[in-house]
């Protein structure tokens, strides 16, 4: 047995409830028991106490782009793990590097620098940091009418399997390959199903797609929708397009920029009134400028001015956001949210998606030990990644 570790007196964000003041034991990177503070505790167990904190799984991030200055599109290996380093300090234990359209080379270069920082993760690192877990490939199969901040000169259709071919894949065991598309481009669907085989997760954005469309691309595998409402026809009361599609099927998920620009707050309700908090993830969608501030930032080929947190490219048109999945998370506990909801569309259904849900998402006997301790103010003061502590500023 390795590292273990005993949590106390924190209040503990369960599936269904928040309990406290509950202890945690960590054994071997694994959740070994949850269980009242007031019970008797493994004697030979290290202890932290977290008394005025409370405990949540460890957020996953399967949209971002960026931070801490680092593009996913434009880095090496070392600036994924600056861009690692900076999400386990702000609750994330695992991620997706997310891609835009960009040429073969470019698509490339991402792809090693991704495939070399899993294989550095997995060599146990000194301190741990947010575990990649494959890749996101937003685009380039979108629809050039709905390209938000995406460049068009990358776009493609699908007309043969070389099309699928050509994109670089990650190599390693296990590694996740989720992509955005529109199923409406030429051969949408065609690639849905291919890319269905092929055990990738398919999710339907940037897309002006009817109804019979999206019912086309929900049997070819498609279950699941990119920052929904965002780089998508909006509501039309005689169109019933993606927002009205998406919001009527139980049997999709969503996930939203919960960052009051993207989506007024008034609408982050209406929508989880909807689908409720069982069948929507929160991401960042963050760019390289998270983190730093106000400012002009060289991003994507293009000036990106981010400004009282919201970000515009030149052509006007959001560009990101500049959260981190604590601010998410903040957000929708301000709405109202229970922490046990919060934790569900911050973790367990990101995991669900990913179909990791057994290994992670929840704190629960068995699980990876992915954590993260919050304050009263919501402020990150404690992460631990397998067991291990990656980040600490727990109060004297």
């Amino acid at each position: 047995m390795r590292d273990a570790v005993l949590l106390r007196n924190a209040r503990i964000v369960l599936p269904d409830s928040t309990t406290g003041p509950t202890s945690v034991l960590i054994e071997d990177g694994r959740i070994a028991r949850v269980f009242n503070s007031s019970e008797t505790a493994p004697p030979s167990s290290p202890a932290i106490d977290l008394e005025g904190l409370t405990l949540f799984p460890g957020f996953l991030d399967i949209h971002i782009h960026g931070s801490a200055s680092v593009d996913t599109m434009d880095t090496t290996a070392d600036g994924l793990h600056k861009i690692a380093v900076f999400l386990r300090n702000n609750g994330v234990t695992a991620w997706l590097p997310t891609l835009v359209p960009a040429s073969a080379e470019g698509y490339e270069r991402a792809i090693r620098a991704i495939s070399d920082v899993i294989d550095d993760q997995k060599s146990h690192l000194p301190i741990p940091e947010a575990r990649i877990l494959g890749v996101h490939y937003e685009g380039p199969f979108v629809n050039n009418q709905q390209c938000g901040a995406l460049h068009r000169e990358y776009f493609r259709t699908f007309n043969t399997i070389d099309d699928i071919n050509s994109l670089p894949t990650l190599s390693e065991t296990n590694a996740i390959h989720l992509m955005t598309l529109a199923p409406e481009i030429d051969g949408g669907i065609a690639l849905i199903n291919e890319l269905d085989k092929r055990k990738w997760i398919v999710s339907v954005g940037h897309t002006r797609a009817t109804a019979d469309v999206l019912d086309q691309a929900f049997e070819a595998g498609a279950r699941h929708m990119t920052h929904f409402m965002n780089a998508m026809t909006p509501l039309h009361h005689r169109a019933p397009g993606p927002v009205a599609w998406g919001l009527m099927n139980d049997q999709v998920t969503c996930d939203l920029i919960a960052d009051g620009v993207h989506l007024d707050p008034s609408i982050l309700k209406l929508i989880l009134r909807n689908k409720t908090s069982k069948r929507v993830s929160l991401i960042s969608d963050a760019i390289a400028a998270t983190g730093l501030g106000d400012g002009e930032y060289k991003i994507w080929g293009e000036t990106i001015v981010v400004e009282n947190g919201r970000t515009r490219n030149s052509h006007g048109s959001i560009a990101g956001s500049v959260i981190t999945m604590i601010d998410a998370a903040r957000m929708m506990l301000s709405l109202g949210f229970s922490e046990s909801e919060v934790a569900q569309m911050a973790a367990l259904n990101p995991a669900r998606l990913l179909r990791l849900d057994h290994e992670c998402g929840s704190i629960e006997a068995g699980k990876r030990a992915d954590l993260v301790a919050l304050d009263d103010k919501r402020r990150g003061r404690l992460t631990i990644i397998g067991g291990q502590i990656a980040f600490q500023d727990l109060p004297l």
